[in-house]
């Protein structure tokens, strides 16, 4: 066989890898989206994998996902070990939906048992679309190189107006001052970003603080859909269930 024709049986086998990879792509996206549909409103909890149940930052996390869970609020994780398990163990005893979009990479390989939705990705960027775009807030603990990226491009997409604004919650002073520091110090000084992006983010300590951080942006939330639609959807009864009982508990 002559190498023109070698090179040209080559040239179509790379295609055809790539017009089957991007149907992979697409099957993500479909199954993502049809098992999430009706999932909302929910809280997506990043953190780092190799927290371990001892932890106090697990034990923020389960007591946070537990009394988030409590008010009617779906918990969704990466579905690994660590504080994505703490955070579904928490959904799961509180009696909420605890949803895992788990992904393949060596430390995660195996998904927590406190999910009871449950998907599987091989594309981070798949995932990421999910753990955003059904999400009313991140809640953010001490977490490595995955943690860090979940949260700067939560900040940039909201930087750029890619997305709405919706609360980027940090829990841990102890963890995330210095960065927080850098940001204002470092970043701010030499003109890469702005001070108004800091405010972007909340900084907090208990599981207290989170769930009023959230209860405000469900507020926000319910009064945007109530002039969008002009009438209660599923997903509008659902929130306004969430802030009675919210606000049932604050009084009680």
């Amino acid at each position: 066989m002559s190498k023109d024709s070698l090179r040209i049986i080559e040239e179509l086998k790379l295609r055809q890898g790539d017009t089957w990879r991007v149907l992979k792509i697409m099957s993500e996206f479909v199954q993502g989206f049809d098992e999430l549909a009706d999932i909302g409103p929910a809280v997506t909890f990043f953190g780092s994998s190799r927290s371990r149940e001892q932890d106090k930052y697990y034990r923020l996390a389960y007591e946070t996902a537990f009394n988030l869970g409590k008010l009617g609020y779906t918990i969704i994780t990466g579905g690994g070990p660590g504080i994505m398990e703490a955070a579904n163990r928490g959904a799961h005893d509180s009696g909420a939906t605890s949803v895992g979009l788990n992904i393949e990479i060596p430390t995660e390989q195996h998904p927590n048992r406190y999910q009871n939705l449950s998907l599987r990705f091989n594309y981070f960027f798949v995932r990421k679309v999910m753990l955003l775009k059904y999400s009313l807030a991140y809640v953010i603990f001490p977490g490595g190189f995955g943690t860090m990226d979940e949260l700067f491009e939560a900040l940039t997409l909201i930087q750029t107006g890619k997305s709405y604004r919706f609360p980027l919650i940090l829990v841990g002073g102890e963890y995330w001052k210095p960065l927080l520091e850098f940001m204002e110090k470092v970043m701010v000084r030499f003109g890469t970003i702005s001070r108004e992006d800091i405010d972007l983010i909340s900084l907090v300590e208990t599981p207290a603080e989170v769930a009023e951080l959230i209860y405000e942006r469900s507020r926000e939330k319910y009064r945007y859909l109530q002039e969008y639609y002009g009438e209660e959807t599923a997903f509008m009864e659902k929130l306004r269930r969430i802030m009675r009982n919210h606000e049932t508990l604050a009084h009680s």
